[in-house]
C-alpha cells in the first residue's frame, strides 16, 4: 500500500468516526437544556459541557486505531475487527438516540451494556492486529464504563 492510499485510509476512518459523533449530535444536542435537565442524576454526574471534548477526542483515538489495523494487515485480514468496529460504533450511534431522542433510559442502559461487549471484543482483536491500536481503545473503554454506570444511576434514579 502506497504512502497516498494509507493517508486517505486515515482521512476516511476520521470521517466516519467524527461522522458517528456528529449524528448522535444531532440526537443529543437538542435535549441537553430540556428533557435531560429535568432528569434526576448523581451528584457526580459530570458537567454537559465535559462530553464534547472527550467524545472527540476518543473519536479521533478511534479512528487512528482503526487505520492502524487496516493499513498494517490490510482489508482481507483486518476483516473481522473492522467487522467488529463497526458493530462498536453503530451500538455507539444508537445510545445517543435510544437515550436522549428517545427517552429510553432504560433500553439505552441494555445498548450501552451491548456496546461495552463489542469495545472490549474489540479492543482484544485490536490488540492482536497492533499493541497501540489496542491501547489507544482503552481510554474508550474507560469512558464508556462510567457512562454506562452513569445511564443505570440516572435509570434507577428516574424509575417511576
Amino acid at each position: 500500500m502506497n504512502d497516498r492510499m494509507r493517508w486517505i485510509g486515515l482521512v476516511l476512518f476520521i470521517v466516519l468516526c467524527l461522522s458517528a459523533g456528529g449524528l448522535g449530535a444531532t440526537a443529543t444536542t437538542p435535549e441537553i437544556d430540556g428533557w435531560y435537565q429535568t432528569l434526576n442524576k448523581p451528584t457526580w454526574n459530570p458537567p454537559s459541557w465535559i462530553f464534547g471534548p472527550v467524545w472527540t477526542t476518543l473519536y479521533l483515538m478511534m479512528a487512528i486505531a482503526a487505520w492502524l489495523v487496516w493499513q498494517e494487515r490490510g482489508i482481507r485480514a483486518a476483516t473481522l475487527p473492522l467487522f467488529l468496529f463497526g458493530v462498536q460504533l453503530l451500538l455507539n450511534l444508537a445510545w445517543s438516540w435510544i437515550f436522549f431522542r428517545y427517552h429510553q433510559i432504560g433500553w439505552a442502559f441494555v445498548d450501552i451494556a451491548l456496546l461495552w461487549l463489542a469495545i472490549v471484543a474489540t479492543t482484544t482483536i485490536f490488540f492482536r492486529h497492533s499493541h497501540l491500536a489496542g491501547w489507544l481503545l482503552i481510554p474508550y473503554l474507560l469512558w464508556v464504563s462510567f457512562a454506562a454506570v452513569l445511564n443505570f444511576s440516572i435509570w434507577r434514579l428516574n424509575l417511576g
